[in-house]
């Protein structure tokens, strides 16, 4: 039997075990105790900002965000089809409708055709941005920085303003990442925008095993989404609620994991990166394949690594390729299957979808879990070689 190479997995290098053991010790282990307040202050430190919230999720994270941009019942937001369905779903949660827009050649949304949807297919009025099609008000957009990538966080800060729309920063996989140069040089992702969402799920760079983190651009939201989180608790001793709220908390044992875990990130980040730039490197040498790149002006978090398959070169189409990997034991994965495409979003507004269809049929994520070695890649890129060769021999 082949040796399994996973897609991408928790990696447990630091004092996890010890933190854990200590918030079982102290019998803080659920939406209470001192891991929680500490992970919250340090994740804080790290990004530069003054507050953050430990959530149950990112998709909970998302969903408070919506709340206090103040979306409503009848109201619309922006968001990507390419994407993962959470960042979609909390617009439903609000009774909310989501517009579709395409992606670019960097897999984040279009920021050009998003300008021309808003300048030609809208009104700006006093109300805020109205669809003509469909006479809602536009509340926000949703801006998910894919795969680590940043987008112009720029551009789209300048869109947001100029048509009154807010603006969530989808960070759940782009924890670490940051812009080097222009406006926003020094700022983490998910640090620009009305507020930015991180998630801990076990496959992202740094796991609570579940959970997720809030920020907000100002301080008295991110304590509003505290309230919120915690069931809108306004008298802890008589329960008290002046508000409808959520059980969004997260817990003592999945902070003390998250307080380990960031403690590693910067080295994580690094390993991401060595790996990438080896993945690189072998793969220019197989004609049709190479490794969809990091925008520049950003330090990426280099989160999953995006093989794009040129068929034609290749001679191997993304499904086969994926059946013929699992077969050697090595676990890919295809991008999302795009959202306006998903049953419960086929009547919604789309705009000039194009790109996304294209990408999705041409990529394969490729193993990029943080203990992965050098022999690993070796594997599966010379896995990519014999399959080749094997096409070759029938031509």
């Amino acid at each position: 039997m082949e040796k399994e190479i996973p897609l991408s997995v928790p990696n447990f290098i630091g004092k996890e075990l010890e933190y854990v053991t200590r918030a079982v010790v102290s019998e803080w282990v659920s939406t209470r105790g001192a891991f929680i307040e500490e992970f919250e202050e340090k994740m804080a430190k790290y990004l530069g900002i003054q507050k953050a919230v430990a959530c149950q999720s990112g998709t909970a994270a998302i969903h408070l965000a919506l709340r206090l941009s103040g979306v409503e019942s009848g109201d619309e937001v922006i968001v990507p089809t390419l994407t993962f369905i959470a960042a979609v779903n909390p617009v439903r949660y609000q009774g909310a409708e989501p517009v579709f827009m395409d992606c670019d050649n960097t897999l984040n949304i279009d920021l050009v055709k998003l300008e021309e949807f808003c300048h030609n297919q809208c009104l700006l009025t006093d109300k805020g941005l109205v669809n003509k099609k469909t006479n809602k008000v536009i509340r926000a957009l949703v801006m998910v920085h894919v795969f680590g990538n940043l987008a112009d966080m720029e551009r789209v800060m300048d869109i947001a303003g100029k048509y009154k729309l807010k603006v969530i920063e989808d960070a759940t996989e782009a924890l670490g990442s940051y812009y080097t140069k222009g406006k926003y040089s020094g700022k983490f992702a998910g640090t620009v925008g009305d507020f930015g969402a991180y998630s801990f799920n076990g496959n992202k760079i740094i796991t609570t095993g579940g959970g997720g983190m809030l920020v907000a651009k100002e301080v008295v939201l991110a304590e509003k989404a505290k309230y919120l989180s915690n069931q809108a608790k306004n008298d802890t001793l008589y329960y008290l609620h002046e508000s409808i709220g959520y059980n969004y908390r997260m817990t003592n044992l999945q902070a003390a994991l998250g307080v380990a875990q960031l403690e590693q990130l910067e080295k994580f980040i690094q390993i991401k990166k060595d790996n990438y730039d080896l993945y690189n490197r072998e793969l220019e040498k197989i004609d049709g394949l190479n490794l969809l790149s990091f925008n520049e002006n950003t330090r990426p978090n280099y989160w999953f690594y995006s093989l794009v398959i040129d068929q034609e070169k290749y001679r191997t189409g993304r499904d086969e390729l994926l059946e013929r990997l699992s077969e050697r034991n090595i676990r890919t994965r295809p991008i999302w299957g795009l959202i306006h495409e998903q049953k419960p979003y086929v009547s919604n507004q789309t705009y000039k979808i194009e790109r996304a269809i294209i990408h999705r049929e041409r990529i394969l994520n490729l193993p990029c879990s943080t203990n992965l070695v050098k022999e690993d890649i070796f594997i599966v890129v010379n896995a990519l070689k014999n399959l080749q060769s094997q096409k070759e021999g029938y031509r």
